[in-house]
């Protein structure tokens, strides 16, 4: 995807020439680097800003059109304003097909919902990096690097190493390291869930217990208890009457 932008050279300079360009629509920046010195340009703010959207204009090779002058470079920086969402500066650099180049590449991640780990244990890729410095000569640059995730069981992760680099890319990390680049884990929701399914027995496993009957001796004695109280309490009034008449 060959992506182009046009600017024109800059003759102003300072803090207060800058400020004026963007409230007229423009962003000041800077080419540098290759063979020839530093040059100041303006760009337009609207066509900057959507460039800037597109994933391939942070790491692809850019054709520059400075005044109908091309040059091949690439986004190095650029400032954006805290809150007003405008493009302060932006920074170029020339490259050369005869010089490795030095530049972040952005990874695509495919095939993760066929993995074994997403459909048997529905587990969740998890990327580490989302993007990979590489070394290579400008006309090797790729936009991005696929990371096939196909195989994976929950465990299991990619390295670097495991990367398949297109031709003349290496990927620019320290001697002797294998960085992680993506893993796949099983979401604490999802393990929570099955250890409280498989604490709660089934119905037909929880033993059941039958009431015992009443006993009838208990029955019995409390009946005559509750009689013989009857009965003392029916013979009181007889025993007062009599006391009376004996009074008399």
């Amino acid at each position: 995807m060959k992506i182009e932008i046009s600017a024109q050279k800059r003759t102003t300079q300072g803090t207060g020439a800058s400020r004026r360009l963007r409230g007229a629509g423009k962003v000041p920046g800077i080419v540098y680097g290759g063979n020839s010195g530093p040059m100041n340009i303006e760009l337009d703010h609207k066509e900057l800003l959507h460039k800037l959207t597109l994933e391939a204009f942070h790491a692809s090779i850019l054709s520059l059109d400075v005044e109908g002058a091309k040059e091949k470079v690439l986004l190095r920086a650029f400032n954006m304003h805290p809150y007003k969402g405008r493009v302060q500066h932006i920074d170029f650099q020339r490259v050369t097909g005869d010089k490795k180049i030095h530049m972040k590449v952005p990874l695509h991640f495919v095939n993760a919902e066929i993995s074994p780990a997403v459909k048997t244990m529905g587990a969740v890729a998890n990327h580490v990096l989302n993007e990979l410095d590489v070394s290579c000569f400008p006309d090797d640059l790729p936009e991005f690097i696929e990371v096939d995730l196909g195989a994976l069981a929950v465990g299991d992760s990619v390295h670097v190493s495991d990367l398949k680099m297109p031709k003349g890319v290496e990927a620019a990390v320290h001697r002797g390291a294998n960085p992680v680049v993506a893993t796949m884990i099983v979401p604490a929701l999802v393990v929570e869930e099955e250890a409280t399914t498989a604490e709660v027995p089934a119905a037909a496993d929880v033993p059941t217990t039958e009431q015992a009957a009443p006993d009838k001796a208990a029955e019995g004695a409390g009946g005559d208890k509750a009689g013989g109280k009857g009965d003392a309490k029916a013979g009181k009034p007889g025993e007062k009457a009599a006391d009376k008449k004996e009074k008399k």
